[in-house]
């Protein structure tokens, strides 16, 4: 079979993992002459449309950066909007989760929030933790650059308490101490808002990952959206290091 491709042509399965950076809130509330948190809360709707079209086209793992470790730098009032929201959400979509079979896990230094929204993430987490549908992952007070860090911390600790030694340690080791490790890594990772970079988003699971990047702000980001993003997947051909032919001739075997 010729390694070339209709540009129309699907290869790939829908992907199994999407991973989106939210961007665009305040830009959005801004254009419309509103407040940056009005745009956050439209962002939370789209949200939902989000979680439901992916459902629809079979995904089973959805992770959304809905706030990063630099995410503190913004000003007071926005972050304080930004985590009342944060538990109004959960408040409000707790029983919606249960009943539509997803299970909700926050992923990120948790440690910096206030007790009463550790309390309540820990919550809806138990409260989801049977269901077996999409894997809904929101990191929150998430990066990279921490992930990472804490992976080797973590081994580090391991190597000191003689649990294993130095040459224990590989990508497959490392990668079981990341967030997320026993879910597939990321196949499609979706960002909004016109930028076209990663910003410290899960830096070590993004290695194969394919990237998408919309102009749509992301409270314009619809079902319509998401599918031209899983459509522009489906077209690609992922080699992971080899050739178009090896490839091909792998799935004609």
């Amino acid at each position: 079979m010729s390694a070339e491709k209709s540009v129309n042509e699907v290869i790939n399965k829908p992907p199994r993992h999407i991973a989106i950076i939210m961007d665009g809130n305040n830009r959005w509330a801004k254009e419309r002459r509103l407040p940056g948190l009005a745009g956050h809360k439209a962002g939370v709707e789209c949200v939902r449309s989000t979680i439901e079209g992916c459902i629809e086209v079979g995904v089973e793992s959805l992770t959304l950066f809905a706030f990063s470790s630099e995410n503190w730098k913004r000003p007071p009032l926005e972050v304080k909007g930004l985590m009342e929201l944060f538990k109004l959400a959960l408040d409000r979509e707790a029983k919606k989760l249960v009943k539509n079979n997803i299970r909700l896990r926050v992923i990120g230094d948790k440690t910096a929030f206030s007790g009463s929204l550790q309390k309540k993430i820990e919550k809806v987490e138990a409260l989801t933790q049977e269901c077996t549908g999409l894997q809904l992952n929101i990191a929150a007070n998430y990066g990279g650059r921490w992930d990472i860090v804490s992976a080797a911390k973590k081994l580090a600790e391991r190597c000191a308490a003689g649990e294993i030694i130095a040459d224990d340690i590989n990508e497959i080791t490392f990668s079981d101490h990341i967030s997320l490790s026993e879910l597939p890594e990321p196949d499609l990772c979706i960002r909004t808002g016109g930028e076209q970079r990663i910003s410290n988003f899960l830096i070590w699971q993004f290695a194969y990952t394919e990237l998408y990047f919309s102009d749509a702000y992301w409270p314009d980001f619809d079902k319509q959206q998401l599918q031209l993003a899983i459509d522009s997947y489906c077209r690609r051909q992922r080699r992971f290091g080899k050739t178009s032919e090896q490839v091909e001739a792998e799935k004609d075997a």
